[in-house]
């Protein structure tokens, strides 16, 4: 296993994973992914925490937010996340996840790594701007999400 490495845009926040590859690469193109990232869609893996190393300062901001109007849009992170990111550059780097404690999220584009592997699912892909990539067409496990709290795979 070679260590992955993972950074902001200065480099002052780092994460370095040292495990096997992700049991979850995902593909997420709900509203908040966008809004976070800034693009049509996010990639992230969620990596176990007991591999994970982290390095530098962090501030964070916390998804939902008990100070904040709720939001009126299901997105990946609606059962909470606290998000990492750098107080010198902005990136978000990483993020805790109260409904998978042992994991870390982290964005996969830190990483810079082209050999780092694709996505296994894609979510929230009726979110998506129609002009983007067709995630439907990629050979991975697709989710909808009907207003439930789970969702479920296509059949």
């Amino acid at each position: 296993m070679a260590a992955r490495k993972s950074s902001c845009n200065c480099g002052n926040l780092r994460v370095t994973y040292e495990g096997p590859d992700p049991e979850r690469v995902s593909l997420c193109q709900c509203y908040e992914c966008q809004k976070r990232t800034g693009s049509v869609f996010s990639v992230q893996a969620r990596l176990p925490i007991e591999h994970v190393t982290i390095e530098g300062p962090s501030k964070t901001w916390t998804f939902p937010s008990d100070s904040e109007k709720p939001v009126a849009f299901r997105s990946c992170d609606s059962g909470g996340a606290t998000y990492h990111f750098c107080p010198e550059c902005g990136s978000t780097v990483y993020w805790e996840i109260p409904f998978a404690p042992d994991f870390y999220g982290v964005a996969i584009g830190g990483f810079i790594d082209p050999t780092f592997p694709p996505p296994m699912i894609s979510g929230f892909e009726a979110y998506g701007a129609a002009w983007a990539m067709n995630a439907s067409g990629l050979p991975m496990e697709h989710h909808d999400y009907d207003g439930t709290s789970k969702g479920g795979s296509r059949a």
